[in-house]
């Protein structure tokens, strides 16, 4: 019964600091006509693949505008500089939990700088709807705007430490699930009848999807390792001994970082003054066979690139060498390197070709059946929505579990 209760306490924490940081969206900036830049900004397609993230909060600059957009990028530049800074990387490696601490630290002082540097910018992009434009109103924007995005990812990290799952994926799922009822209704106008005969083929497809979705967010190529010990005592491969590498290694972020690449023509083409540079983007935006062709492009180059941030075979190699164990048939060392290479190089291709095939179903969908609404959700919402998920649900039964192991220990 202890447990339970402790679990519960968990859960209203969670569900508590999420509400209290969805509220915080429609608090209002004052000094801004939010009606006529939420009709300004309403087809701008950078702003609405941001406002995934924000939950519509790059439409209504409200105080958590930003969200935990600054918190998210601090910690992807981290994620890069750990791996080519010598220093930051012995952090990360040599010195424990002293040394992640201190990484978390200069995360958190990139999301403030990285939050000021945001709010200038949407100071500059919201001045054509200000009522009174000066230095006291840019002063006020950005220290509200940055104070927003700390306590926001304050948020994050109490419910990291004290409540159920990761606080910052449960933020970004929280207002994936927020704007799924407005997609709905701007996308399915109309009688009843023909909501009911969409819902008949969009629901199928979308759980046909989702089941897809998570058997491949799920899926690990085994590889068996065997240990002298193991030789000595068993003289078998114990098939429990193995080393699982994920099928989509990079998870949700290549076709997050790719639609934000793809998003970016649209915006430039509104900001540039040339017109050869406009038609140019226009042709490219426009052009179903380019834009598909660089939307594909983008996202296997992304699941490679950061497939080598979150798995270094090097690294995987040592530390198999430094346990005793080793891959039967496959000499320690070098040997090693280049096999676990091959494979993870083999594994994210496949990751990649599911990844771009998620992201134009929905496309396809709405080619064939002339139905927008699934369309509008996304693959990497759905994407996105299924890891955390996943995740979330796998803290609370290791949770359970733990809990019940300590109470018969004792």
């Amino acid at each position: 019964m202890a447990i339970n209760k402790i679990l519960i306490k968990k859960i209203v924490l969670t569900l508590l600091l999420l509400v209290i940081a969805r509220m915080g969206i429609f608090i209002p900036i004052p000094g801004i006509d939010h009606d006529a830049f939420y009709n300004g900004v309403g087809k701008n397609a950078l702003i609405s693949f941001l406002n995934i993230f924000s939950g519509g909060g790059f439409s209504t600059i409200g105080v958590f505008a930003l969200g935990i957009v600054p918190y998210i990028n601090s910690s992807l530049i981290i994620q890069l500089l750990t791996k080519t800074i010598p220093t930051l990387e012995n952090l990360q490696k040599e010195e424990g939990e002293k040394g992640r601490q201190k990484i978390n630290q200069i995360t958190r002082y990139l999301a403030l700088a990285w939050a000021i540097i945001q709010s200038i910018g949407i100071c500059l992009w919201i001045k054509p709807y200000v009522f009174y434009w000066n230095i006291n109103f840019i002063a006020e924007v950005i220290i509200s705007l940055s104070t927003g995005a700390m306590i926001v990812m304050w948020f994050s990290e109490i419910i990291t430490e004290k409540g159920i799952g990761n606080g910052a994926s449960l933020l970004i799922f929280q207002n994936i699930i927020s704007g799924i009822p407005q997609t709905l209704k701007n996308s399915v106008p109309g009688p009843n009848a023909l909501i009911l005969n969409q819902s008949l083929i969009l629901i199928p497809l979308f759980i046909t999807m989702l089941v897809i979705t998570i058997l491949v967010q799920e899926g690990i190529r085994k590889i068996n390792i065997v240990s002298a010990r193991q030789l000595i005592k068993q003289n078998v491969i114990d098939p429990q001994s193995y080393l699982p590498l994920k099928l989509n290694q990079g998870g949700v972020m290549p076709i997050v970082f790719a639609s934000a690449s793809m998003a970016l023509p649209s915006y430039i083409r509104s900001i540039v003054p040339y017109p050869a540079m406009q038609k140019l983007l226009d042709f490219c935006i426009n052009n179903s066979l380019i834009y598909i062709m660089l939307y594909g492009i983008l996202i296997l180059f992304f699941s490679y690139f950061y497939s080598s941030l979150v798995l270094n075979t090097e690294d995987l190699t040592k530390n198999l060498k430094k346990m005793g164990a080793s891959i039967p048939n496959i000499r320690p060392g070098d040997d090693t390197n280049q096999y676990l290479d091959k494979i993870l190089k083999r594994l994210t291709f496949l990751g990649a070709i599911f990844l771009f095939l998620v992201a134009l179903v929905p496309s396809i969908i709405a080619q064939i059946t002339n139905i927008n609404s699934f369309k509008g959700f996304g693959a990497t919402s759905l994407l996105i929505l299924v890891g955390v998920a996943i995740d979330t649900a796998k803290q609370i039964q290791t949770y359970i579990i733990s809990e019940k192991y300590e109470s018969l220990m004792k």
